[in-house]
């Protein structure tokens, strides 16, 4: 790595980008199509570029005015534990907070990995009241 400064910057990765943090963070690799759909879909975005390259990133999927969904959440393996993924959700939340009544709904799907991040943040768990459920195709 050089000492170019990382960059936060509150835009979509390119799709290469996104596709490829995906796959290398460790989450379900995408099709291009529906990266595309996500670039496009998302309500706000927090992405750390170094070189002009996103490096880490994170979305924000909702209304806009009370439901908001943190997804995303990704950090190259060469650049974890630098802190950006708190970078990355701090801004996310700062975003929100930009816009959001009181009481805005804000949630996240919570990894193994990122669980004490997430708790570090603020972030509860929400079972037994609530358990976050999926359609299995």
């Amino acid at each position: 790595m050089n000492d170019t400064p990382d960059e936060l910057v509150r835009r979509p990765p390119t799709l290469e980008d996104y596709l490829h943090l995906r796959a290398a963070s460790g989450l379900t690799p995408k099709s291009p199509a529906q990266g595309e759909d996500a670039l496009a879909g998302s309500w706000r975005w927090s992405v750390v570029q170094r070189d002009g390259r996103a490096v880490a990133m994170g979305r924000v999927i909702g209304d806009g005015g009370w439901y908001f969904h943190v997804a995303d959440m990704a950090t190259l393996p060469e650049h974890q534990g630098r802190g950006l993924g708190r970078r990355v959700l701090a801004d996310l939340l700062a975003q929100i907070d930009e816009v959001a009544p009181a009481g805005a709904y804000v949630t996240l799907m919570a990894d193994a990995p990122g669980r004490r991040l997430y708790a570090s943040m603020g972030f509860v768990e929400t079972a037994p009241e609530s358990l976050g459920m999926r359609l299995a195709h």
